[in-house]
């Protein structure tokens, strides 16, 4: 049984039987499914020999009627669809930068029948030993990827791909040793001669004093640097 033949069993199970009566005309889920295995091969790039990084970001727009037929079992159908892009990653050796989401949206301009399909490869952050997003102080300098808040708590914090960084960006674009964020009057980031340089609020830097807000770009990935004095209200 292929991947596709699975997830159509799957889903089918999770909702009782009630795609196969919901479904017989319009945009049907093995359809999305599909196009997601194509995205995924159309959007694999190589980086070298043991990496083939694909999207894990994925949004669906679907038009207002298929939406509405959808919705009714949107969370089981994001889920399935996560899991089929996780699985043929899996199966054809790809690499994931952190883990897969599947959106479904409405798009009002879109005909009955028609969807798009827009992905990203998103990186996973990290941060090592004590500074675990989860545990971040507002009154500490911090750097904040999507919401999550990463404090620096070192006088020196290395930033990049490698495994002895202190925050770890995922990212094929982040050297392994990226480049490091410095504590003192002022703080300072400086780049660690990387391959493919470091941004600060969109101009390649090799130092620069942060000010809070400030947008830091490696790869793909952007980070902004809050300030102790921005959590204190």
């Amino acid at each position: 049984m292929g991947l596709l033949d699975r997830f159509e069993d799957s889903l089918d199970r999770l909702v009782n039987g009630a795609f196969a009566r919901a479904f017989k005309a319009e945009v049907q889920p093995v359809e999305i499914a599909s196009a997601l295995q194509r995205e995924v091969n159309d959007r694999a790039a190589v980086i070298d020999r043991s990496r083939t990084v694909i999207p894990n970001v994925f949004h669906i727009e679907l038009s207002e009627h298929d939406y509405r037929r959808l919705a009714v079992f949107r969370d089981a159908l994001q889920t399935e669809l996560a899991t089929l892009v996780r699985d043929y990653g899996g199966e054809q050796g790809y690499t994931l930068l952190g883990p897969v989401q599947v959106t479904l949206s409405q798009d009002d301009e879109l005909e009955t029948g028609i969807f798009r399909v827009r992905s990203e490869a998103r990186a996973e952050v990290q941060a090592a030993g004590s500074q675990q997003a989860v545990l971040a102080d507002l009154r500490q300098p911090r750097l904040e990827v999507e919401g999550t808040a990463y404090p620096l708590v070192r006088a020196v914090s290395k930033l990049g791909r490698g495994s002895d960084t202190d925050i770890r960006i995922e990212d094929p674009g982040a050297s392994r040793n990226h480049c490091e964020i410095v504590l003192g009057q002022p703080i300072l980031l400086r780049d660690l001669n990387s391959t493919n340089g470091t941004l600060v609020n969109g101009q390649r830097v090799s130092q620069q004093e942060l000010a809070d807000g400030s947008v830091i770009t490696i790869g793909s990935t952007q980070l902004v640097f809050r300030s102790s004095e921005a959590g204190i209200g």
